[in-house]
Protein backbone atom coordinates (compact mmCIF):
# COMPACT_ATOMS: atom_id res chain seq x y z
CA UNK A 1 0.00 0.00 0.00
CA UNK A 2 1.31 3.67 -0.72
CA UNK A 3 2.19 5.82 1.45
CA UNK A 4 3.14 9.70 1.32
CA UNK A 5 7.06 9.75 2.02
CA UNK A 6 6.57 11.30 5.53
CA UNK A 7 5.61 8.57 7.13
CA UNK A 8 8.75 6.94 6.05
CA UNK A 9 10.51 9.52 7.38
CA UNK A 10 11.38 10.95 11.15
CA UNK A 11 12.97 13.78 9.84
CA UNK A 12 11.84 15.49 6.46
CA UNK A 13 13.09 19.32 6.21
CA UNK A 14 13.73 21.88 3.34
CA UNK A 15 16.70 24.69 3.63
CA UNK A 16 18.32 26.62 1.53
CA UNK A 17 22.00 25.53 -0.04
CA UNK A 18 22.91 29.28 -0.70
CA UNK A 19 21.37 31.74 -2.28
CA UNK A 20 20.57 29.87 -5.88
CA UNK A 21 19.94 26.37 -4.22
CA UNK A 22 17.47 24.33 -2.16
CA UNK A 23 18.13 21.14 -0.26
CA UNK A 24 15.86 18.88 1.30
CA UNK A 25 17.67 16.68 4.15
CA UNK A 26 15.51 13.40 4.66
CA UNK A 27 16.71 11.11 7.49
CA UNK A 28 15.34 7.61 8.80
CA UNK A 29 15.05 6.01 12.17
CA UNK A 30 15.32 2.50 10.22
CA UNK A 31 17.50 1.19 7.90
CA UNK A 32 14.37 -0.40 6.45
CA UNK A 33 12.70 2.24 5.45
CA UNK A 34 15.67 4.37 4.00
CA UNK A 35 16.11 1.47 2.02
CA UNK A 36 12.59 1.10 0.93
CA UNK A 37 12.74 5.27 0.04
CA UNK A 38 15.92 4.76 -1.47
CA UNK A 39 14.79 1.82 -4.02
CA UNK A 40 11.30 3.45 -4.83
CA UNK A 41 11.84 7.37 -4.74
CA UNK A 42 13.18 8.54 -8.45
CA UNK A 43 14.23 11.72 -9.66
CA UNK A 44 11.08 11.49 -11.82
CA UNK A 45 8.75 11.61 -8.94
CA UNK A 46 10.48 14.70 -7.42
CA UNK A 47 10.69 16.50 -11.03
CA UNK A 48 6.94 16.28 -11.16
CA UNK A 49 6.37 17.00 -7.56
CA UNK A 50 8.45 20.34 -8.31
CA UNK A 51 7.72 21.14 -11.78
CA UNK A 52 11.55 20.68 -12.48
CA UNK A 53 13.96 19.83 -15.31
CA UNK A 54 15.07 16.17 -13.79
CA UNK A 55 18.83 16.99 -15.01
CA UNK A 56 18.66 19.81 -12.13
CA UNK A 57 17.91 17.15 -9.46
CA UNK A 58 20.72 15.78 -7.15
CA UNK A 59 20.55 12.73 -4.79
CA UNK A 60 22.98 12.08 -2.13
CA UNK A 61 22.62 8.94 -0.66
CA UNK A 62 24.40 9.02 3.22
CA UNK A 63 23.90 4.99 3.84
CA UNK A 64 26.34 5.06 7.10
CA UNK A 65 23.37 7.02 8.68
CA UNK A 66 19.96 6.47 6.72
CA UNK A 67 20.06 9.83 5.55
CA UNK A 68 19.01 11.46 1.64
CA UNK A 69 19.73 14.75 0.47
CA UNK A 70 17.97 16.23 -1.93
CA UNK A 71 19.07 19.12 -4.02
CA UNK A 72 18.13 20.95 -6.97
CA UNK A 73 18.07 25.43 -8.25
CA UNK A 74 15.58 27.17 -6.33
CA UNK A 75 12.96 28.95 -9.27
CA UNK A 76 13.49 32.12 -7.32
CA UNK A 77 17.17 33.40 -6.03
CA UNK A 78 16.77 33.59 -2.34
CA UNK A 79 15.73 37.06 -1.10
CA UNK A 80 14.65 38.80 -4.58
CA UNK A 81 11.24 40.04 -5.21
CA UNK A 82 9.72 36.86 -6.47
CA UNK A 83 10.78 34.62 -3.56
CA UNK A 84 8.43 33.64 -1.11
CA UNK A 85 10.18 32.02 1.44
CA UNK A 86 13.59 33.53 1.52
CA UNK A 87 14.78 30.77 3.91
CA UNK A 88 13.54 27.75 1.64
CA UNK A 89 12.44 25.96 4.88
CA UNK A 90 8.97 25.94 3.79
CA UNK A 91 9.19 23.69 0.41
CA UNK A 92 9.17 20.02 1.74
CA UNK A 93 5.85 19.64 1.25
CA UNK A 94 5.26 19.09 -2.25
CA UNK A 95 7.93 16.19 -1.22
CA UNK A 96 6.69 15.53 1.85
CA UNK A 97 3.02 14.62 -0.30
CA UNK A 98 5.19 11.94 -3.06
CA UNK A 99 3.55 8.24 -2.51
CA UNK A 100 5.91 5.43 -1.89
CA UNK A 101 5.08 1.70 -2.28
CA UNK A 102 4.32 -0.71 -3.90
Amino acid sequence: MKQPLINYTKILRSKNAGPLYITFDLIFDTKENYEKVKSLLTKEMVAKAYDMDIKLIDFIFYDVVNSLKITFPRKNISGSLADDDIYGCQQHMPLAKILIGD
